[in-house]
């Protein structure tokens, strides 16, 4: 069943805006900010899997704020680094600049530049439900950062069903093949449907 109020698990201002005009695809959701809570501290990322990262987060909102809450987890696999950086994405250099200049500096000799942007999006409740769900976005990475939108490794992804950086592209152009977008429209399904899925892990295993 979808929610009426909806917390996003997140503090990161790129992935608020893309999550918020995401969820209002599902129809009537009021959704707010972490900043609207007070001081909830959402848990550090683990290194296992997007799955634990984003339900972990979504989890410890909605203790924190009685409601359910949106959490999310993604990263870049790139084939020639093993899948790498991956689930540490984030936390491959400081900044976004730093993480995209190390991930290039580690492919300046590779031929084969495939990657693909995965996320898991994870809807907990007080509780103790939960749903995740999972999308998936192919690509390559380009030589050199094209393009001023987006955040995060953006400007050196270009989608394979765009034939440009998500740097280059309206947010509404990336939000037709995104990572982001498909997770979240598969979880608004899932949650229309009102299926027994909807009732997955209600103690938090995944």
């Amino acid at each position: 069943m979808t929610p009426d109020r909806l917390v996003l698990a997140t503090a990161n201002p790129g992935k608020i805006a893309e999550l918020r005009a995401l969820v209002e695809e599902w129809g009537s959701v009021e959704t707010q900010g972490l900043d609207t809570l007070g001081g909830v501290v959402l848990p550090p990322e683990g290194e296992a899997s997007y799955a634990e990262n984003a339900v972990a987060k979504a989890r410890a909102v909605a203790l924190a704020s009685g409601l359910p809450a949106l959490g999310d987890d993604s990263g870049l696999e790139v084939d020639a680094l093993g899948g790498a950086p991956g689930a540490l994405s984030a936390r491959l250099a400081a900044t976004d600049a730093e993480r995209i200049a190390t991930l290039l500096a580690r492919l300046a000799n590779a031929s084969d530049r495939r990657a693909r942007f995965r996320c898991v999006v994870a809807i907990a409740w007080p509780d103790g439900r939960v749903e995740t769900a999972e999308g998936t976005c192919a690509g390559l990475i380009v030589e050199a950062p094209v393009g001023r939108g987006g955040f995060g490794y953006d400007p050196i992804f270009l989608a394979d069903e765009l034939g440009h950086t998500f740097a280059e592209v309206t947010a509404a152009e990336k939000a037709r093949v995104s990572h982001r977008a498909r997770a979240v429209r598969a979880l608004g399904r899932r949650l229309a449907s009102g299926g027994p899925a909807a009732l997955r892990h209600p103690r938090g295993t995944c």
